[in-house]
């Protein structure tokens, strides 16, 4: 849950004299939506953070920097059907990202009921994993949770165009290394805290 961001927004639709309502007229969503920003339920992508900005007359970066500042360690899962590989870069995340929430999954199905009932903030997923498909379970869990941000992993570069059509955030190539997931980790839509010495 996202409390700074919720009440930064809060705050700043009271200063505009704004109702849910109001706002969420303005934002072209329903006031459901609205209500889930401002209670951290739910956190907006970074197109409608853009958008919240001129609409609330702020500066975006204002926005995006309470919207990557959690009040919770972030939440990583990483799904890998190769448990020795899944292992081992269970080991490097947790090197590079010490605050973090990691689990790990060898199998798509487990990792979408995990989403179904955690907010996920990063996946990361390798694209082929027996009959099932990386791409297919990428959008899953964003039909799940829109805002994950999701990382491939893959043996395989010709996958990247693939990966690309899909909403990832970044494509790195085996084997994972601490400098491969602090350079992905920099790039996202919305970048956390990675709570480590080189950060």
């Amino acid at each position: 849950m996202n409390t700074l961001f919720a009440d930064t927004l809060k705050k700043l639709r009271a200063i505009k004299g704004l109702t849910q309502i109001q706002l969420a007229n303005l934002m072209f969503v329903n006031k459901a939506t609205i209500s889930k920003w401002e209670n951290g339920s739910r956190l907006p992508d970074a197109a409608m953070i853009t958008r919240l900005a001129k609409v609330l007359d702020v500066d975006v970066g204002t926005l995006l920097s309470t919207a990557a500042e959690s009040d919770e360690s972030p939440n990583i899962i990483m799904v890998d059907d190769n448990k020795a590989i899944l292992s081992e870069n269970m080991f490097v995340l947790e090197n590079v990202v010490p605050n973090a929430t990691i689990t790990g999954f060898h199998k798509p199905k487990m990792a979408i009921e995990y989403a179904k009932v955690n907010r996920i903030d990063l996946a990361i997923l390798d694209i082929e994993m027996g009959t099932a498909s990386g791409l297919d379970l990428c959008h899953a869990l964003l039909e799940i949770n829109p805002c994950t941000k999701v990382i491939f992993l893959t043996a395989y570069p010709e996958y990247s165009l693939k990966a690309w059509d899909t909403d990832a955030c970044g494509f790195i190539v085996k084997p994972l290394t601490p400098e491969g997931v602090r350079r992905q980790i920099k790039k996202l839509r919305c970048p956390f805290s990675m709570g480590g010495p080189d950060e």
